[in-house]
């Protein structure tokens, strides 16, 4: 039986780490935790929330293709205000009112994968 989602991973390519922690961290707000010393000799970066509940990890991969369909879709509390400081930061925020109950839109990691950021109404 399956209790929970533990982590979605991304893919980016080789020396990337910079670019990611800082789009991950200081625009998103996610914390950066520690990766296993073996998995850390790989490259890449883990993020979650400051509660560990959602958890994002980024691998390297080469040769790397961005994720433009496939994605992780992270549910927001405040979106119209997250959309906001997202833009005011430089990310791209693209509005898609396509999933009936909810305000949604997504945006680019800086290595080009897409991630979706929806928020039930009404809740």
């Amino acid at each position: 039986m399956i209790v929970a989602l533990d982590h979605v991973q991304l893919a980016a390519p080789v020396g990337s780490e910079p670019t990611l922690r800082a789009y991950y961290v200081d625009v998103l707000g996610l914390t950066e935790i520690p990766k296993p010393p073996v998995l850390a000799a790989r490259g890449g970066c883990w993020f979650a929330t400051a509660d560990g509940a959602v958890q994002v990890h980024v691998g390297i991969e080469d040769p790397f293709t961005p994720a433009k369909k496939a994605h992780p879709a992270l549910r927001i509390r405040g979106i119209h205000a997250y959309a906001e400081q997202l833009a005011a930061e430089g990310a791209e925020v693209v509005w898609d009112d396509n999933l009936p109950g909810h305000d949604r839109f997504y945006s680019f990691d800086p290595v080009g994968n897409r991630i979706e950021f929806l928020e039930p109404r009404g809740v």
